[in-house]
């Protein structure tokens, strides 16, 4: 989705399509925090990629509430 933002034709499609790249870097984040809290994964293998999940939620939020201020 974060992609298919950057060739967005307007700024309403810009700001729906990164709000669908927010959307699944949270539902990643979910099904992370999941398979370790439910499956037993080893931390050390899942952390990495949920502080990264929740660093791109902060910025495509950022970028969405910027953007949608204008």
């Amino acid at each position: 989705h974060a992609r298919e933002a950057a060739r967005a034709r307007s700024e309403a499609e810009f700001i729906s399509k990164l709000g669908g790249a927010l959307q699944e870097a949270d539902e990643t984040q979910l099904w992370l925090e999941l398979l370790r809290e439910e499956c037993g994964i080893d931390c050390s293998r899942t952390t990495p990629i949920e502080q990264e999940a929740g660093e791109l939620i902060a910025i495509f939020t950022t970028i969405i509430r910027r953007t949608g201020a204008k």
